[in-house]
């Protein structure tokens, strides 16, 4: 999600228009920085005995299997991209009960500097639908204690799933409370993040309305590994973060912050070419620190598209629509309409396609990391243009879509569309992140005729955690831009059945065999702490409609 004032379009020009220019850090110059702070966070007895300070998490659910994580601190020095720290035995213990006295499964590794003492443990063997408990140790010393979830079986009749989502959590905008209120929670067989997990700004840049409600760790833009293990690391020291993680399994994909603003294949928005060095080694160091930190499978191509399954109820694809997209369209990379343009790639397109396809369950779920719903901005007043174009990264004038979303890759969503229209493939459900708003769409076939042009899915857009949204942009109390700015999207684009484009928070996806509904909640105040939340407005969609119906209790 982009979310500064620039367009994708390259130039000096276009340069002047933000006010910062990035400096260049040295990744022993930062480590030297961090080491101290860092260091003294510690505990006393981590310069004697590894620590666990990262918590611990599971992700990528299988019938059979859970992928489990940590990071251990094996000494004071050995803080998150330091390279530093002694080769480090750690154990796991997998059981059936909080009290570890029906152990599963045990096994142990070693943690190194050459993967910033981070531990993945791929288990099998598992039953599933079923609750287990794990925990590392390491030197005599246990972690956190976590819960989570396999899948169901393949072939299982399965009532019902429930996972939260989430999407957009900058640090440095204000606290995780969503995360901590869907940790509350005792019903969630996962939770989604459908990206920008992470934010590669320097300290400063990109706060909530202009301000940092806490900082960043480096705090130079994250250029480096070195840089982007510490701002992982740093990350995972939240401590609704880590309860989230240690109370359900996660199932994640990257967007553009993960490795900078509007990022594609060959570079992005916020990267200058030479100056921050070469876009294939920054690439290249955030998705190598990606799957360090994170408990994610590495799938096809080493990148975030991959598929999993929950019985009979639903399947779920994962994309990726970073690593092989085409240059966002400008008047220097192409037309929207460019069939030669390519925000999937073909491999992953077709695999896609196939999928949807072949699936044999009951609802077919796509993780996509930008909205695919089409998004006419033009019909906005120019004073709702301009702090939307700064929101998006559009140009201030001119290119009246955003650019980066699916919007901008036409000829990809009218083969995808098509392909759901021409084999009749019913019941599937975008969920989607990224654009600091929350969204309950049909996705039409052809939105300039919609509706008597057929919808071939329906889209769930959740809202940011924490990053920027309107009301925030314009610097006003919230709901005031929603208010008006609502009704005008609505009036534009008629798939368009909710938006809210002024506030922070989540969603709790429920599935049946009947209907996807998605319940959305709000934070009362993203900058404290101790943010209460509350339920905003539900929308389903019924088995074998492929439209959107608003409902009017949460599940």
């Amino acid at each position: 999600m982009t979310s500064r004032f620039r367009s994708t379009n390259s130039g000096d020009a276009l340069n002047s228009r933000t006010p910062r220019r990035r400096t260049v850090v040295k990744a022993a110059a930062a480590t030297a920085v961090l080491a101290a702070p860092l260091a003294a966070a510690l505990p006393a007895r981590a310069a004697e005995a590894p620590a666990f300070l990262h918590g611990v998490a599971s992700g990528d659910p299988l019938p059979d299997g859970i992928l489990l994580w940590t990071r251990v601190t094996p000494a004071a020095e050995a803080i998150p991209g330091s390279g530093l720290g002694p080769d480090t035995q750690v154990s796991w213990t997998v059981a059936r009960d909080k009290a570890f006295t029906s152990i599963v499964t045990t096994g142990s590794t070693v943690a190194t500097a050459a993967s910033d003492h981070t531990v993945k443990a791929d288990i099998r063997g598992l039953q599933p639908a079923t609750d287990y408990w794990f925990r590392f140790s390491a030197g005599g010393t246990d972690s956190p204690a976590a819960r989570t979830r396999t899948a169901p079986a393949a072939d299982a009749a399965v009532p019902g799933l429930r996972f939260g989502v989430v999407s957009c959590a900058n640090w440095e905008a204000g606290y995780f409370s969503a995360y901590r209120h869907l940790a509350a929670r005792s019903d969630l067989d996962a939770w989604m993040h459908l990206g920008d997990y992470i934010y590669e700004y320097k300290s400063g840049e990109y706060g909530t309305r202009g301000k940092v409600v806490r900082p960043h760790s480096p705090a130079n833009e994250i250029l480096t590994l070195a840089d982007y293990r510490t701002r992982h690391g740093r990350y995972k020291t939240d401590p609704d973060l880590q309860a989230l993680h240690h109370k359900a399994p996660v199932v994640a994909i990257w967007d553009d912050h993960e490795f900078a603003d509007n990022s594609w294949s060959g570079g992005a928005v916020n990267h200058t070419e030479g100056a921050e060095g070469a876009w294939s080694d920054r690439q290249a160091a955030a998705k190598q620190a990606y799957f360090e930190w994170m408990p994610v499978r590495p799938a096809i191509a080493g990148t975030t598209y991959r598929r999993l399954r929950f019985g009979k109820l639903a399947d779920l694809a994962l994309l990726d629509l970073r690593s092989f997209r085409s240059q966002q369209a400008s008047t220097a990379s192409g037309s929207v309409d460019d069939p030669d343009r390519t925000i999937t790639g073909r491999a992953q397109l077709d695999w896609l396609k196939s999928g949807l396809k072949s699936s044999d369950t009951t609802w077919r779920l796509v993780g996509n990391s930008v909205m695919i719903s089409p998004f006419s901005v033009g019909s906005l007043s120019a004073d709702l243009l301009k702090p939307l174009a700064k929101l998006l990264g559009l140009p201030q004038e001119g290119i009246a879509v955003n650019t980066d979303q699916w919007d901008g890759y036409t000829d990809d969503r009218r083969e995808l569309l098509a392909h759901l229209r021409s084999n009749a493939i019913r019941n599937t459900v975008f969920l989607t992140g990224d654009i600091h708003m929350a969204w309950a769409n049909d996705v039409p076939v052809d939105a300039g005729t919609y509706p008597l042009s057929p919808s071939a899915a329906t889209e769930f857009v959740v809202t940011s955690m924490t990053s920027d949204n309107l009301d925030d942009i314009v610097k006003v109390p919230e709901g005031v831009v929603s208010a008006v700015a609502a009704p005008v999207i609505r009036a534009a684009n008629r798939h368009v059945h909710w938006v809210d484009t002024d506030r922070h928070g989540y969603g709790v996806l429920d599935i049946t065999a009947d209907r996807a509904q998605m319940d959305y909640y709000v934070l009362s105040d993203r900058t404290n702490p101790n943010a209460t939340s509350s339920w905003a407005r539900s929308y389903r969609t019924r088995s074998g409609t492929q439209t959107v119906e608003r409902t009017y209790d949460p599940v």
